[in-house]
């Protein structure tokens, strides 16, 4: 993991994602039509040699590239990186407006982290943007089936800081208060709202990042705000929620030290890891976020968030267990473990 680094100006990334035909080219055009979104830069990808969502896009916007590699996987980040780069030189040259927001659209069969982790690790794009966040769109008619056949799906669900439901206006009251049930389940923390014809506020979606300078405490205290017990997902998913809380300041080494263990030995389960950090010596508190193995770059909080001096970490985990990372907390920090709570 690298060293807390200072916050620049820096232009904000959203990853719209959500599985097959959930509604998120539908939610892109309206999105792309309203003002808030004029100087925005849009990456499409879909599966198959022709896009046939990006002919939709083009009709609202000139900036958009289309990746037609396939999904978004880890096999196509440096696909991915390369046209996040070359958008960032043609801003610098003047070929393009200077766009101050950048959107993804991935395919339905897209795992998110492989997105997020670009954001995390690759330089030349943690110094030009930073990632404000995951928006999921869901099927009110098929998203239930879609959510027990196939695991894309959960992981989209999981991993989200903005849930839209889509296609309210086909399904039946009872149908969407289950799925909702069901979407909590799998993720308590999100704000969860409809998207009727795609029709939402776009102040609903952005600025949900914990990098924004202007936001990040108010943000960091929102994701903490819901109760920090181990929260078991629905038994058709082995992923699941917790919070590590650590009542005493910690040695910067040392934490590090062990975050970097603990995604070594368990990256394949961390799906998603945010938190604030206690360090010894330190009035304010480190952000970190991490996926999988990577890590963006910590930054420091201009303040502590309203529920106390202490560390809170939390995890999006998929076989992976609060009381294990506990365990494996105490020793690596040289603590007690009636300091850990879980």
């Amino acid at each position: 993991m690298t060293s807390p680094r200072s916050e620049g100006d820096r232009v904000p990334a959203s990853v719209l994602t959500g599985f097959l035909g959930s509604g998120k080219t539908t939610l892109l055009n309206h999105l792309l039509r309203r003002p808030e979104l004029g100087t925005a830069a849009v990456i499409v990808n879909e599966i198959g040699a022709v896009g046939i969502d990006n002919l939709l896009v083009e009709e609202v916007a000139e900036d958009v590239v289309l990746l037609e590699s396939g999904c978004l996987c880890c096999t196509l980040r440096s696909d991915l990186l390369q046209t996040i780069e070359r958008l960032f030189e043609r801003r610098a040259s003047g070929a393009i407006p200077r766009f101050d927001r950048l959107l993804i659209e991935t395919s339905g069969l897209a795992d998110p982290a492989a997105v997020l982790q670009t954001f995390m690790a690759e330089p030349g794009v943690v110094a030009q943007s930073r990632l404000d966040g995951v928006i999921v769109t869901v099927d009110a008619v098929h998203g239930e089936a879609q959510l027990a056949a196939r695991r894309e799906a959960i992981k989209q669900v999981a991993l989200a800081d903005r849930l839209l439901l889509t296609k309210t206006d086909l399904a039946s009251a009872p149908a969407q208060v289950a799925l909702r049930a069901r979407v909590r389940a799998l993720n308590p923390r999100a704000p969860l709202r409809p998207a009727l014809h795609g029709m939402v506020e776009p102040a609903a979606l952005f600025d949900a990042g914990l990098y924004d300078p202007a936001t990040r405490t108010a943000r960091v205290a929102a994701w903490l705000r819901s109760p920090p017990h181990d929260h078991a997902h629905d038994p058709a998913s082995a992923i699941r929620t917790f919070c590590l809380t650590i009542a005493e300041p910690v040695a910067l080494a040392a934490v590090m030290g062990w975050l970097e263990t603990l995604t070594a030995f368990h990256g394949a389960e961390i799906l998603r890891l945010k938190g604030i950090i206690h360090v010894a010596g330190e009035d304010r508190p480190l952000v970190v976020h991490g996926v999988h193995h990577l890590f963006h770059p910590p930054a420091w909080l201009p303040a502590w968030p309203p529920g106390g001096r202490e560390t809170r970490l939390v995890f999006i985990a998929e076989n992976l267990a609060a009381t294990d990372v506990a365990a494996g907390a105490v020793p690596a920090l040289r603590i007690p473990s009636s300091a850990v709570r879980r």
